[in-house]
């Protein structure tokens, strides 16, 4: 496949994206990589990772290693997810805090057309199809009403809380973000990264990578063996995840770690019962914004397809 510079500058917003929709507990990168057409290509390269890279690079030389590897996309897509930790990251949080009503309505408008996205990529319904939406969607809706568990500083559970997170980002309507938060271990890698505790950020990013390597293997294959059915699990994911999104909520629990609230427990309510200004005119439009949205992306991807597309 050949990509241009364009091509890859493309991929580096997607990554932006990513990066900013995974640090919001709620709101997954998993989510927006489907949305924005490279969620496959991403699994199939994550799990082409192997020690047969090594074999090419000795045989054929460092080029070969790279091709196989697709380095270029890799290269591209993480850029921007690490373009968008520390840039928008910021402009996400502020918004969040000034804005939350209207920013989660463009957030649930965007998810509610992905979740049409998604499911059209669905040739052939059939009861087995439908079963496995619903059991996605149960699955997503049990986790976000789970209550946290309490703080834990091992270094065996920083390390699968780091494994499970990062599988949660590359699923489709769970927020990695959001899993640290329900095991606990928000706080403590929050403080790492704040400290610079290297020893604490090392385990819990082996415990990273050894999910992602994992986990997209797992993936690749239900996507080989099971596609329609993993296609349908995703979409009752993402369907799922839709009350942890509702722009209107009543906060029930917080906790601070350091200078940042975090919400424990909330529910949602209708606009007309939020203790506060709903604003709900905005609010709508803004669910309308994000909903037109994934149609203008798709309308774009439609008339310039990635050549990742078109080689397969």
């Amino acid at each position: 496949m050949q990509r241009s510079l364009q091509d890859y500058f493309k991929i580096t917003l997607k990554g932006m994206a990513m990066g900013a929709a995974d640090v919001v507990p709620g709101v997954s990168g998993g989510t927006i990589a489907f949305i924005s057409g490279i969620y496959e290509e991403l699994i199939n390269t994550i799990s082409g990772v192997n020690l047969s890279l090594i074999t090419t690079w000795k045989e054929d030389g460092f080029k070969a290693m790279w091709r196989e590897l697709n380095g270029n996309f890799i290269l591209a897509l993480f850029l921007g997810i690490l373009i968008s930790l520390f840039s928008v990251m910021r402009l996400a949080n502020y918004l969040l805090e000034h804005y939350p009503v209207l920013i989660w309505s463009f957030f649930f408008g965007l998810v509610v057309a992905s979740i049409w996205y998604v499911g059209r990529q669905i040739p052939k319904w059939n009861i087995k199809i439908v079963v496995a939406l619903i059991l996605g969607a149960a699955t997503a809706m049990y986790i976000v009403s789970l209550p946290p568990l309490s703080a834990n500083n091992s270094s065996l559970f920083l390390f699968f809380a780091g494994a499970l997170a990062v599988c949660a980002m590359i699923l489709p309507g769970i927020s990695g973000a959001f899993i640290l938060v329900l095991l606990g271990a928000y706080k403590s890698i929050t403080e790492a990264a704040h400290d610079f505790d290297l020893q604490t950020l090392a385990i819990v990013g082996g415990g990273a990578v050894f999910g992602l390597l994992t986990f997209s293997k797992v993936l690749k294959w239900l996507f080989v063996h099971y596609s329609n059915i993993t296609l349908a699990v995703l979409t009752g994911f993402i369907a799922g995840s839709l009350n942890k999104i509702w722009p209107w909520k009543e906060v029930l629990e917080t906790a601070t770690y350091g200078e940042k609230e975090i919400v424990l427990r909330e529910a949602s309510v209708l606009p007309w019962n939020f203790d506060g200004n709903p604003q709900t005119l905005w609010a709508v439009l803004l669910m309308i914004a994000g909903f037109l949205l994934i149609f203008g992306l798709e309308l774009i991807a439609s008339k310039n397809p990635d050549p990742a597309d078109a080689a397969n």
